[in-house]
């Protein structure tokens, strides 16, 4: 099975909605049975709490569901995962200082839509700030999608 983790700040925003996203082509490629999804915060803030309403309704517009509920990143999420995929710079940051030995392969989000150019930017802006919930849609729609490309070619699933 391989394990892809989202981590952004809070996780009630941009790494659940890559999480729904990725989840659902996963399933609509057919590899829920290979490829387990999840998402979690840098910060302990938000744990317990449902996604913002802003990433449900642009998941609810794209008719894809989503029922999480917010945790924090442990450093044991670093060998249990074989993706761990930070949303922006300082989320990466942040788990590269305790990334030490860790198993997964750790990088920003964004990076196999920026290789396959799809994209011309490295990271996802908080929708949290400015509502743009679309525009952060977007991007993480993109990404999921290079970066499911990614996984079945490099894991041959």
């Amino acid at each position: 099975m391989i394990k892809v983790l989202f981590v952004c700040m809070g996780n009630i925003c941009r790494s659940p909605m890559a999480e729904a996203i990725f989840q659902d082509k996963v399933n609509k490629a057919g590899l829920d049975s290979k490829i387990s999804v999840d998402s979690a915060g840098t910060s302990s803030w938000e744990v317990g709490s449902p996604a913002h309403p802003g990433t449900l309704e642009v998941l609810r517009q794209h008719n894809i569901a989503y029922d999480g509920r917010a945790r924090q990143i442990r450093r044991q999420d670093l060998d249990d995962y074989d993706y761990v995929l930070a949303l922006d710079r300082d989320n990466l940051s942040f788990i590269l200082r305790y990334s030490s030995g860790a198993r997964a392969k750790i990088t920003l989000f964004l990076y196999y839509a920026e290789q396959a150019g799809l994209v011309d930017t490295d990271e996802v802006p908080d929708p949290y700030y400015d509502g743009a919930f679309d525009d952060a849609y977007q991007l993480i729609e993109r990404g999921c999608q290079a970066l499911l490309d990614h996984v079945r070619k490099a894991e041959k699933v």
